[in-house]
């Protein structure tokens, strides 16, 4: 059988929305951090010191054995990318920072793009392209819409940009626990899936390559999924509450305007 997914209660609900906030202002607080030179390590401890300070820990430190307090994914990474010293910010990178907070017991998820320096004008629309996906996505977000027409949009617009859409990891539930039913796929069938209700809350965070969606997974870590063909990927997340009029993005906290 699967899953319940979980109606929130009111509290529930305000728990979470406290917990993204914070998320999301954690990566506002990085993104001055974000520059040519500086290691993915040394973004780490910045995102972890300013989580404990406010009150939250990481929920990515020590889940499933993951070593970091974040996930930092640069170029051909797809996601799970892992911190460290020797790892540094070039000129021309793209890297996606994913964070997620537990506040009080509750979680918040978010991730964006940053870019170093000039990048290519492929890298630029990529991310240009992945960030309006991901809001194709949300704007499905409604009760008595099918979780399958997030997936439907997300896929037709990069299908039509000829960009590889990741499958291999999805968009989840999340709010009591850091993964929850439903699975988000941001590649499927129109009016297929669940039914969303008000009191829902879950991530979108589509995956888009420039080339094959396939992934591969680093074996020396078991965590880094990097693109089959060495080509860009690039992801944005928001947590969304399901409200009786259509949506809220909890994580969004004017985290974009620093980057437009």
């Amino acid at each position: 059988m699967e899953e319940q997914i979980i109606i929130k209660t009111a509290e529930q609900i305000e728990g979470v929305r406290r917990s993204s906030k914070l998320a999301g202002n954690t990566l506002k607080t990085i993104s001055e951090y974000v520059k040519e030179g500086v290691s993915t390590e040394y973004l780490d401890n910045i995102i972890e010191q300013y989580m404990r300070d406010n009150g939250a820990i990481p929920a990515t430190l020590g889940y499933n054995g993951y070593p970091k307090s974040s996930c930092i994914s640069l170029n051909d990474v797809i996601c799970h990318g892992i911190p460290d010293e020797k790892t540094i910010l070039r000129e021309g990178d793209i890297l996606n920072i994913d964070v997620t907070c537990i506040l009080d017991g509750y979680y918040g998820d978010t991730s964006t793009m940053f870019s170093i320096g000039d990048i290519s004008d492929e890298a630029a629309n990529l991310i240009e392209h992945t960030e309006h996906a991901m809001y194709l996505g949300i704007d499905q977000v409604r009760p008595g819409n099918c979780f399958g027409n997030i997936g439907y949009v997300i896929g037709k617009f990069a299908k039509s940009k000829k960009y590889g859409v990741v499958y291999e990891f999805c968009g989840h539930g999340i709010g009591m626990d850091f993964h929850e039913a439903p699975q988000v796929e941001h590649l499927s069938a129109r009016n297929s899936g669940a039914i969303m209700q008000s009191g829902m809350i879950f991530t979108i965070e589509p995956m888009i390559n420039l080339g094959k969606s396939r992934a591969k997974i680093d074996k020396r870590d078991g965590w880094t999924a990097r693109t089959i063909d060495g080509k860009l990927s690039a992801q944005f997340e928001h947590t969304i509450l399901v409200t009786d009029a259509g949506y809220e993005i909890l994580t969004d906290v004017g985290m974009y305007d620093i980057f437009k």
